[in-house]
């Protein structure tokens, strides 16, 4: 069921409306459980109207390290939790092969809601990467996640987490595995775990995804 907002924002914004921000219904003090009640009922950009929930981050406060990847897909929509999906079950197996502790992570994405279309038979929910505007309104909560978890390293998967992260210059084919400062402290970039299920030799992607993941697991000793 669609959350209900709590937010504190009046109008909620529509297609032709430039405000897209979710700015206005973060809380003005408290942690991640005050800052996750908040979320569930942002009406920052019309994501909200179709997906089945707000999906925020989850993990411990005191994470070492926190994965950002790009929004939730559609078993995050309907649980309501980032990661537990194929790709989130790849990437646990990637960490703990790679000698990162699942319980020492924060998981979130660059955007709360999911966005898709339905397929044309049947009523199949297709992932449809987010636009500028809306990943761009949803920098706030993620914002707030980063201050609050204050990680050691931020594992960046894919594109859409880079752009929202290290900016739009920012190539994760070229600059992947290599530790890069960031004004939100130490960043490693990577494959998101999803490109690796799509990937014609997934054994060859899985392997770089754990190098990269490495990578992070030694900044940490």
């Amino acid at each position: 069921m669609p959350s209900t907002n709590t937010g504190t924002a009046g109008s909620e914004p529509d297609d032709s409306d430039q405000r897209y921000d979710a700015t206005p219904y973060l809380p003005a003090r408290g942690g991640l459980p005050a800052h996750r009640r908040a979320a569930a009922g942002c009406r920052g950009c019309p994501l909200h109207r179709e997906a089945t929930q707000t999906v925020f981050g989850a993990g411990t406060s005191s994470a070492r390290t926190m994965l950002v990847g790009e929004q939730p897909g559609d078993q995050e929509d309907r649980r309501g939790e980032p990661f537990v999906g194929p790709a989130g079950r790849l990437l646990r197996t990637a960490m703990a092969e790679a000698g990162l502790e699942e319980d020492q992570a924060y998981f979130t994405n660059a955007v709360k809601h999911f966005k898709f279309t339905v397929a044309a038979r049947g009523k199949r929910r297709i992932h449809k990467a987010p636009s500028l505007r809306e990943m761009t309104a949803c920098r706030p909560w993620l914002y707030a996640e980063l201050q609050l978890v204050a990680p050691e390293v931020i594992v960046v998967l894919g594109a859409t987490a880079a752009k929202a992260l290290l900016g739009p210059s920012f190539r994760v084919t070229k600059e992947r595995g290599t530790p890069v400062e960031s004004e939100h402290g130490l960043a490693v970039a990577t494959v998101h775990p999803s490109a690796i299920l799509r990937s014609d030799d997934r054994a060859e992607a899985y392997a770089g995804l754990v190098t990269d993941l490495r990578t992070v697991a030694g900044l940490l000793d």
